[in-house]
């Protein structure tokens, strides 16, 4: 009967020091290197317009790929992303609402201005506020989001929520020595209450956006290539 308890104890007390051994290994060896997947030091060490946006941003992303069209053409592909539009050119069936990302180039999408709202839900209340805009360079997208209703709210309201996530997503175009470029995405995110967002951002945020960037890097190179001439 004293063997079975002590048996019980240890098998109660594996789990919890198996899941921290874990997240401990993920944060100290691999969670660098999700955050700066593909960028050089440089590109990391930079600053990139859109950054000021988030001064005492909570965590920071650079992700980076070279495409192989000059930053022009690969321009025309990004000006026309939004949920309402081309999709995000990433796992459509989590970020698109089940529909396929263009895989061409649609003239009426061409045109985009800062202060635009991009709809990132189906039902039009979260989006994403184009805050940053220099054709052919760069394209910076702001979130804010309530994290109680779920939706979007405006910043300059000047009533935020008490539980937020507030973040940019920038896209940095610079040409490469041979015609190609350099994609360089940046993020900066701030959340409140930290005790609630901290974890959420290290176990689930930070891995989910590694997936759907680097997926958005592959399908944004396919469609590169398909449309080369």
């Amino acid at each position: 009967m004293t063997e079975q308890r002590t048996c019980r104890r240890t098998g109660a007390l594996s789990l919890p020091l198996l899941t921290w051994g874990a997240v401990t290994l993920y944060a100290l060896r691999y969670r660098s290197r999700l955050l700066t997947w593909g960028a050089t030091q440089e590109e990391a060490d930079t600053d990139y317009p859109g950054d000021e946006l988030m001064p005492d941003a909570d965590g920071t992303s650079t992700m980076a790929t070279t495409l192989p069209a000059p930053p022009e053409e690969v321009w025309s592909w990004l000006v026309q992303m939004g949920g309402d539009r081309a999709g995000w050119y990433s796992w459509d069936f989590l970020d698109h609402f089940g529909e396929p990302s263009a895989d061409r180039i649609v003239p009426e999408w061409q045109r985009l201005e800062e202060g635009q709202l991009l709809s990132a839900t189906q039902d039009g209340r979260s989006w994403f506020t184009v805050s940053r805009l220099e054709p052919h360079r760069t394209l910076v997208l702001r979130s804010d989001l309530n994290l109680a209703s779920g939706h979007s709210f405006d910043p300059s309201s000047g009533r935020l929520p008490a539980a937020r996530l507030d973040g940019i997503w920038g896209f940095h175009l610079r040409p490469a020595p041979f015609g190609e470029c350099r994609l360089v995405v940046r993020t900066r995110g701030q959340g409140r209450p930290r005790w609630l967002v901290a974890p959420f951002d290290l176990l689930c945020g930070e891995p989910a956006h590694f997936v759907m960037q680097t997926r958005q890097f592959h399908n944004l190179r396919t469609r590169l290539d398909a449309h080369s001439p």
